[in-house]
């Protein structure tokens, strides 16, 4: 064989396939869905907008003729004035605190109660099922008189242990983790226990991990809903040392004078929390409600 012939044949360079030309009509639907996805997110951020612009004014000039469209000076003043009406700083660490821990509590029970659920067998599991569903249907104005004869009775009231005990069964949340735990294979259940895994260490260190996009969605949700919780909290905090934010905001609103530069510096800091944890948590958030739309 000549050295000609052994000599390895360059290889072909790949047909490179011209771009697909989109229809006009094609190109016109695309661009309409951009402008009003565009309109939308422009229509959303104006209330932010809004509240920042008059945060940074004195409550008279926000009801001039036309009213102000640019930030102006007062921002640092009507800061200082927050914070000598309602302890400011305080009033946000109230808060937080019981938005952690009531979503750390109701996360992990919902967990729990989702994953028995769903994965265990027993005798009255769907009369459960439909308990947990029913309870969705009850508005919680029908709960605050028996609830507050309850905290009353055991001595609560005026106390964060009444604000997040009675509602850290979250019928939302089983739901929406029994609907993750529903789509993990029990072989894997099963090799777990059969190598010594107690119930427990299964849950925390095998199932857990794998439903952290519908955890993430999840601790999005309870956190938001106990933050912005108004009319529990009014009802059961009587000093004002341990106001939230809402309940605290609700006493910048008197009977002749509100002010509403305060309202909407208030309101502009009460919301920063909530934009850090969705953007922390933004990827499971997506991945948990797009999970049940993805299925097979």
């Amino acid at each position: 064989m000549s050295a000609t012939s052994a000599r390895p044949r360059p290889a072909r360079p790949a047909a490179v396939r011209p771009p697909v030309a989109r229809p006009p009509a094609a190109r016109l639907g695309r661009g309409a869905v951009l402008a009003v996805l565009a309109l939308g997110a422009v229509v959303s951020l104006v209330p932010f907008a809004w509240m920042l612009i008059a945060s940074t004014h004195s409550s008279s000039e926000l009801f001039h003729s036309p009213p102000p469209f640019l930030p102006g000076g007062e921002l640092l003043r009507n800061l200082a004035h927050l914070q000598q009406s309602i302890g400011f700083g305080r009033v946000l660490l109230n808060s937080l605190g019981v938005a952690v821990v009531y979503t750390a509590l109701s996360s992990l029970l919902s967990a729990m109660c989702g994953y028995g659920l769903a994965k265990y067998r027993f005798r009255g599991r769907g009369l459960l099922l439909g308990l947990v569903l029913a309870t969705m249907m009850i508005p919680l104005q029908v709960l605050l008189v028996p609830l507050f004869q309850m905290m009353a009775s055991v001595g609560w009231i005026d106390s964060y242990q009444a604000v997040i005990l009675p509602f850290l069964a979250n019928s939302f949340g089983i739901l929406l983790m029994r609907q993750g735990f529903l789509d993990f294979p029990d072989e894997l259940l099963e090799s777990a226990r059969i190598d010594g895994s107690g119930e427990l260490r299964t849950f925390y260190q095998v199932v857990l991990p794998c439903v952290r996009p519908q955890l993430g969605a999840l601790v999005i949700f309870t956190f938001m809903g106990q933050w912005n919780s108004f009319i529990w909290p009014l009802l059961m905090l009587n000093t004002e040392d341990k106001y939230t934010v809402p309940v605290a905001l609700n006493t910048l609103t008197g009977l002749t004078r509100v002010d509403y530069s305060g309202l909407m510096l208030g309101s502009l800091l009460a919301t920063l929390p909530l934009v850090l944890l969705f953007l922390v948590f933004q990827r499971q958030f997506v991945a948990g409600l797009l999970g049940g739309a993805l299925k097979g």
